[in-house]
């Protein structure tokens, strides 16, 4: 199960960097970061893919997409100074409890 957990923090890792590729991408007319996002992003599957050998395929998505949606959100107040408004934060730290509420809480069967 420890294996399948690190699979999905690889995976968020990978969702992550491919979306800051994509926006450095310009709309996919640069190549190197268009390259580098379409990579990633298979990467990313494969890893999800390994995910869900032990993990409910529900669950692994509902965690990989929440918690790539916060750590998107970070690269973006990092790289891009996009300051997050306060309604936004708001709704990322519901995401966050959700996040949490599935993976402590929520009993699946696989």
């Amino acid at each position: 199960m420890i294996y399948s957990y690190a699979f999905l923090l690889f995976a968020v890792v990978l969702g992550t960097a491919s979306n800051s590729f994509a926006k450095s991408s310009e709309g996919f007319t640069k190549l190197l970061p268009s390259l580098a996002s379409a990579i990633t992003i298979i990467l990313c599957m494969y890893a999800l893919s390994n995910v869900m050998k032990n993990i409910p395929m529900g669950i692994t998505y509902a965690s990989f997409a929440g918690l790539c949606i916060i750590a998107t959100a970070a690269v973006g107040v990092y790289k891009y100074g996009q300051i997050p408004s306060l309604s936004s934060m708001l709704g990322l730290l519901l995401i966050i409890i959700g996040v949490l509420i599935v993976n402590l809480l929520g009993k699946t069967a696989s």
